[in-house]
């Protein structure tokens, strides 16, 4: 089964309210395109992307320990979420924005990207 992932192009994520930023990055970790709306450099679209592959490979890691050791499916990985500060960031498999939270309807947000 392969994971489920937003398909929504970088302008189309741009244009909800409080998306600051929307990147594409492959499974490992590097940025294959980005688009922003504030001042965001390559080098911390880059380092972003490698985060990202690097919490995307962590989750794998955990889903399919628990899918294997307590029979439950967690595989594939779809989505995952994380907020603190000013900020949130949705991941839809490896294409995923930095959102002004409380700029964002993130119902909205998690709907478009197929979190919910």
């Amino acid at each position: 089964m392969e994971r489920r992932e937003c398909n929504l192009s970088l302008d189309e994520l741009l244009k909800f309210e409080g998306v600051m930023a929307a990147g594409i990055f492959s499974a490992d970790g590097k940025l294959s395109d980005y688009k922003a709306k504030m001042e965001m450099s390559k080098e911390m679209a880059e380092m972003t992307a490698k985060f990202c592959g690097a919490v995307n490979m962590n989750f794998d890691a955990l889903a399919t320990a628990y899918t294997q050791l307590f029979k439950m499916n967690w595989v594939p990985q779809h989505n995952w979420m994380y907020s603190g500060g000013d900020w949130t960031v949705l991941i839809s498999g490896t294409r995923g924005v930095f959102v002004q939270t409380s700029k964002a309807d993130l119902e909205k947000l998690l709907k478009a990207l197929g979190m919910c």
